[in-house]
């Protein structure tokens, strides 16, 4: 059984991403000890999970509908209202993406990285589907914007497993997820 991880930049106080969906350097720290790591840690994942909103993201950066972005991972994206074919590498999931991340959960093995989209991480959280968190906790407030886990509010009881601290202020704090 494949494990779900949920391996995000927020902000302090819990967004990620602006209102207008911004998750670039004037919000997040891209330079620094924890760059490095990050492209470290994402070579242990097998697959990469991610919203329509968070793969539209790349499309300022030259990525076209139906492209896997940099990441060299088979990619999941969850959308209603995307259109492209699917193919060996990108794989749009339009409907039910409770039932499918269950699916592929059960079918796969190893990790499964979730990297945004807080409607989708919402949704996949209240079905008790994310077995862990990896948060890398950016220095800086900005008050309103995207949630963690989209418009879902629950309570979780979380355990700590790691704890890095960088010099440029970003923590990066790792969770497994307690259901009860």
């Amino acid at each position: 059984m494949a494990k779900l991880i949920y391996h995000t930049a927020i902000t302090l106080d819990n967004f990620i991403a602006d209102s207008n969906g911004v998750a670039d350097d004037s919000i997040f720290l891209n330079e620094g000890d924890h760059s490095t790591d990050f492209i470290s840690d994402i070579q242990q994942y097998d697959a990469v999970l991610m919203g329509g909103k968070t793969y539209e993201y790349g499309f300022q950066f030259g990525l076209k509908p139906g492209e896997p972005s940099p990441y060299k991972l088979k990619h999941y994206i969850f959308s209603n209202t995307m259109q492209f074919e699917s193919n060996d590498k990108v794989k749009l999931i339009k409907h039910n993406a409770v039932s499918f991340v269950q699916d592929l959960k059960m079918k796969e093995d190893g990790k499964l990285w979730l990297c945004g989209g807080g409607k989708l991480a919402g949704s996949l959280i209240e079905h008790q589907l994310i077995d862990q968190l990896v948060l890398k906790i950016n220095p800086v407030i900005i008050g309103t914007g995207i949630p963690l886990f989209g418009n879902v509010k629950l309570r979780l009881n979380l355990d700590l497993v790691d704890m890095k601290q960088y010099s440029n202020g970003v923590l990066k704090s790792t969770y497994n997820i307690i259901y009860s």
